[in-house]
């Protein structure tokens, strides 16, 4: 189950622009921003967010360094 979740997570990902991408990626270092601000004044209840959304950062970052890698091997 989690498994799928993360495999539409990623295809969903990687149908996206490079211009969308960086709006993504944009949009999660705000939320992770906003994550941890909520953990330090002891507001935030699912602390398991915090990991994910860095890891959805790291998604994010890998394809877009995968599509550099890629237009300069070409």
């Amino acid at each position: 189950m989690a498994e799928e979740k993360r495999r539409a997570k990623l295809e969903r990902l990687r149908d996206l622009t490079e211009r969308e991408l960086a709006d993504e990626l944009r949009k999660q270092r705000e939320r992770l921003f906003a994550l941890r601000r909520e953990n330090v004044t002891r507001q935030l209840q699912n602390t398991a967010a915090i990991p994910e959304t860095k890891k959805e950062i790291a998604r994010i970052l890998t394809l877009m360094r995968e599509r550099t890698a890629g237009k300069e091997g070409a």
